[in-house]
């Protein structure tokens, strides 16, 4: 670390703790060529999810862009906005866990799966802009997805 003091590079840690709720560590140094002491923090560097677009192009995953889908599904809905901040965290954090560049088809599967455990009419608003529906069949055969269910199986 070099000295902000005298630009001197060899210095030596007197006392280091945790900072920030764990995600940061503090440390107090002193240089050794002038004694002066000063503080640095180390923290994880995060090494961004890249999302493969159908046209090939990679960018830097973003949630805000996740957000703004989600709120428009979810407008007029009964929905307040911690569930879709929430809903938004929980997409980050499983693309994130796949540790590798994900596609647009499997941060929109996610987006979609999430929004059905919370409301299904934004589900059902989603689903027609991310899958592009073009008819009421389309919409009719979302529906009936959406409520197909089955019966659980009865012992003896």
């Amino acid at each position: 670390m070099r000295c902000p003091f005298c630009a001197a590079d060899d210095d030596r840690v007197v006392d280091s703790r945790l900072a920030s709720d764990g995600v940061a560590i503090r440390r107090r140094r002193e240089c050794a060529a002038c004694n002066q002491r000063f503080t640095t923090f180390e923290r994880i560097e995060e090494i961004g999810v890249y999302v493969i677009k159908r046209s090939g192009d990679r960018e830097l995953f973003d949630r805000t862009k996740i957000l703004s889908g989600v709120r428009s599904a979810c407008k007029n809905r009964p929905v307040d906005e911690e569930a879709m901040e929430s809903l938004v965290l929980a997409v980050d954090e499983s693309m994130r866990l796949l540790n590798r560049d994900v596609s647009s088809e499997e941060v929109g599967m996610s987006t979609l799966e999430a929004l059905r455990l919370v409301d299904d009419v934004a589900y059902v608003r989603f689903a027609s802009v991310y899958k592009g529906f073009e008819g009421t069949e389309d919409f009719a055969r979302e529906i009936g997805m959406l409520v197909k269910t089955t019966a659980p199986k009865l012992r003896g």
